[in-house]
């Protein structure tokens, strides 16, 4: 049994265009329209929500005011994740270090006085180090870290922030 796929419809979603303006500006973009900092830690607007929608429209709300602001949290706390797990830290920069420099060869030997190693031996001496390495680590925990930190820290945020009385009164009149 076999399954035609047809190409002409896959080759017309033309992916390259697609992502072309997420590389064009995708980070300016998303630090745009960074809220200020008193406005994000405004305490005259916290406050407990009554019931359990008005959880949800504050959470809906704030996850789209305050968007740039919660990608700022994810990057500071993934900095902190770093800086607090050196290992992890050392073991990016030498995976990212060691395919650059094996990538500077172009494709030829790398003579080292009495050592000669081709390129797939590099990159396999690479392999074998950062994996134990990698492992050891702990990226996994890293990660899951990471998730329950910025999940916890964005929800909190969003929850117990009211909306400005200026979005109650624009939504009265809708």
């Amino acid at each position: 049994m076999s399954m035609n796929i047809p190409l002409d419809m896959i080759r017309s979603f033309d992916f390259g265009g697609r992502f072309n303006n997420i590389r064009s500006g995708a980070l300016s973009g998303r630090f745009a329209n960074l809220r200020p900092v008193t406005e994000f830690f405004d305490l005259k607007r916290l406050s407990k929500p009554q019931n359990f929608g008005e959880v949800q429209t504050r959470v809906n709300y704030n996850l789209s005011y305050f968007s740039s602001n919660y990608a700022a949290v994810f990057v500071m706390l993934s900095i902190y994740s770093l800086l607090t797990n050196l290992l992890l830290l050392f073991v990016i920069i030498l995976v990212v270090g060691g395919m650059w420099g094996i990538g500077k060869l172009g494709g030829r030997d790398l003579d080292v006085g009495f050592v000669r190693a081709t390129p797939s031996q590099l990159y396999t001496g690479l392999l074998v180090l950062a994996v134990p390495l990698g492992i050891w680590a702990s990226p996994f925990s890293t990660v899951l870290w990471l998730i329950g930190a910025t999940g916890v820290t964005v929800i909190g945020h969003a929850s117990f922030m009211d909306k400005p009385i200026e979005s109650a009164f624009s939504e009265e009149a809708v």
